[in-house]
């Protein structure tokens, strides 16, 4: 699986990797892609599993929890195209905290092999501490619930990428192994289209561009992401291609399309260049970044945030090939009610007499 939150994941996958048990359980299992490089085993697990470090795969390996085509690996093994990569751990996998519930999802498309969700903004995609019910995948364990459990009896609805608590918009999920695999490589190799409308804090200099920077924990705020200069040994390699499509004076609106899929990629990004998404608590939009601070001003920017009270982003689109037709899908969905309001306001306000 490739492109996962690890904001929205349970603990370290290696947790517990060491413990003295007799019964283990598969956690992870990655066959290597027929165009895979060789590459190094510690390398390749850490950039296909989500929440890790790099210690903690490397005392994984040691502790012969992971092993290649069925034997235990070195660190410096290199990865060929085929291999069969498994993770085992002591205790059973998270995945079987998952509780069906019924619950209305907002389903653009479905067939046999996959279905396209328009999720809310509000809706946590994954259980985790404090969200064990009212998540997507919650909803879809239940509508998914006729087809075959996943290993060791746990329930997993094909999540193959994730988006944020408070992002809107689409998602594809996988409904059978097949359609999994297929989608997540495309992921692997960012042959999906994604695209993302942003409102952010003032106009970008350029009309369109590119930003390039690793994605990394924050030093200080595991919550937060920050940008690290590309090439980097910190954090893992992102490219967000953005586009501005209006300028409001004070905020404005940009397409932005995703070339990789880290956590927090458009937010960290947009930030690291000087225009946080609006009323991105997270990320500083939450505040007058633009603009006099004071007068009528501040009251408008305080009830444009009580219209839309989360961060400004909303996955727009999808594009990609499907996993037994073959053929091109593209899916569009339209900006939620908060969003629209949010644009109405200011395009409201850029338009009175200065």
């Amino acid at each position: 699986m490739h492109e996962l939150d690890p904001d929205l994941l349970p603990d370290d996958p290696f947790l517990g990797a060491a413990a003295e048990e007799d019964e283990l359980y598969e956690h992870h299992r990655i066959q290597a892609d027929g165009r895979q490089e060789a590459m190094r085993l510690d390398k390749f697990l850490l950039n296909r599993l989500p929440n890790v470090s790099r210690t903690k795969v490397q005392a994984g390996i040691e502790a012969e929890a992971v092993q290649v085509n069925g034997k235990p690996a070195k660190s410096s093994y290199k990865v060929k195209p085929g291999d069969v990569i498994t993770v085992t751990l002591p205790e059973p996998p998270r995945e079987d905290k998952v509780i069906p519930e019924p619950m209305e999802l907002d389903i653009r498309y479905e067939d046999d092999q996959l279905l396209i969700v328009n999720k809310p903004a509000g809706m946590v995609v994954h259980p985790a501490y404090g969200n064990w019910n009212g998540t997507l995948v919650n909803g879809l364990a239940w509508h998914l619930q006729n087809l075959p459990t996943g290993r060791n009896g746990a329930i997993r609805p094909g999540l193959i990428h994730r988006i944020d608590k408070d992002t809107s918009g689409l998602l594809v999920i996988g409904k059978t192994e097949l359609a999994m695999t297929h989608l997540s490589n495309q992921f692997f190799y960012h042959t999906i289209e994604r695209t993302y409308l942003a409102l952010v804090w003032g106009v970008p200099k350029e009309a369109q561009g590119t930003i390039r920077g690793n994605i990394g924990r924050h030093p200080k705020d595991r919550k937060l992401m920050s940008v690290f200069p590309e090439g980097s040994e910190v954090g893992k390699h992102a490219v967000t291609h953005y586009r501005l499509l209006q300028s409001f004076g004070h905020v404005s609106l940009l397409q932005c399309n995703l070339e990789t899929g880290r956590t927090h990629q458009i937010r960290a990004h947009m930030k690291h260049i000087g225009h946080p998404l609006f009323a991105d608590a997270a990320y500083g939009g939450d505040r007058i970044l633009y603009g006099q601070r004071t007068g009528t001003y501040k009251t408008f920017v305080e009830n444009t945030f009580d219209v839309m009270p989360r961060q400004a982003l909303h996955a727009k689109s999808l594009g990609f090939v499907h996993p037994t037709t073959g053929k091109q899908m593209q899916f569009e969905v339209e900006m939620p009610t908060d969003f629209q309001a949010a644009l109405e306001r200011w395009d409201k306000y850029a338009g009175q007499p200065a």
